[in-house]
């Protein structure tokens, strides 16, 4: 896992050095690490949304569609995620 990874998912960093990490996790092209952070339910939604926008911003619409058929991903992520792919 990526720093921007671990620090996206840590418990104990401000709301803006996550969106932050995100940030740089979109920029940096880590598709797999931002649709973790999408399937991961300790997170905030406006993050894992973030996540979602980051992969369509990536070009990652294989792991969107996988998002979108995931029933353990939250059913409003996966409408976002089909609506992205």
């Amino acid at each position: 896992m990526s720093t921007h990874f671990q620090t996206a998912v840590r418990s104990n960093v401000s709301h803006k050095t996550r969106r932050e990490a995100i940030d740089r996790l979109v920029s940096e092209g880590e598709r797999r690490n931002l649709a973790l952070l999408v399937e991961m339910g300790g997170l905030r939604g406006e993050f894992r949304r973030r996540a979602l926008e980051g992969l369509a911003e990536c070009n990652a619409s294989e792991l969107l569609e996988e998002l979108a058929e995931d029933t353990t991903v939250d059913p409003s992520l996966r409408r976002r995620a089909a609506t992205l792919s």
